[in-house]
């Protein structure tokens, strides 16, 4: 596989995971959605949902099941405490986990936060040919798993492989 000369933007969704965040203070929700915009990206859709596996599961399913939907980014509900529910939530709905994602940001995570990295349950994978990353709720971590990871891979420039270019061949 080789990378493309041109950017290609995606169609990305941004979806904040919290009983406390609303439109005035999600500034890890404004992160990834100035972020991901800035790089060349579309905002399909941003929302705010409850730590309810629930509530996320639906919306993610719909998300999922929309052909427009090219990616979606969470932020929020991947720690430890009895409320953090995310992966429960979102790992059922993946068709193939990609493991390196959760082990490369805690290790780029430990550089900035030492061992307070085990507690995070960050993840993605592929569901119906739409990546999904899980990262915490900090800006501070979506800021690293945008810069040092995500962007690199949603950019079908990046060499010698990157994400981006897989999109047409996720369904074959």
């Amino acid at each position: 596989m080789t990378a493309a000369a041109d950017f290609r933007p995606l169609s990305l969704c941004v979806l904040t995971v919290s009983d406390t965040r609303s439109a005035d203070n999600d500034t890890s929700g404004d992160y990834l959605s100035d972020a991901l915009r800035d790089a060349g990206h579309r905002l399909f859709e941003r929302t705010i949902v409850r730590d309810d596996k629930y509530a996320m599961r639906a919306l993610v399913s719909r998300w999922i099941a929309d052909d427009e939907v090219d990616g979606i980014l969470v932020t929020g509900g991947t720690g430890f405490t009895g409320r953090d529910s995310t992966p429960e939530a979102l790992l059922p709905l993946l068709d193939k986990h990609m493991d390196g994602f959760g082990e490369l940001f805690r290790a780029l995570s430990f550089e900035e936060i030492g061992t307070s990295t085990l507690q995070s349950r960050a993840f993605a994978g592929l569901a119906n040919a739409t990546f999904l990353f899980a990262l915490p709720g900090s800006t501070s971590a979506c800021r690293t798993g945008w810069d040092r990871i995500i962007a690199a891979q949603l950019d079908a420039r990046t060499r010698p492989c990157n994400l981006a270019n897989l999109k047409p061949r996720l369904k074959e």
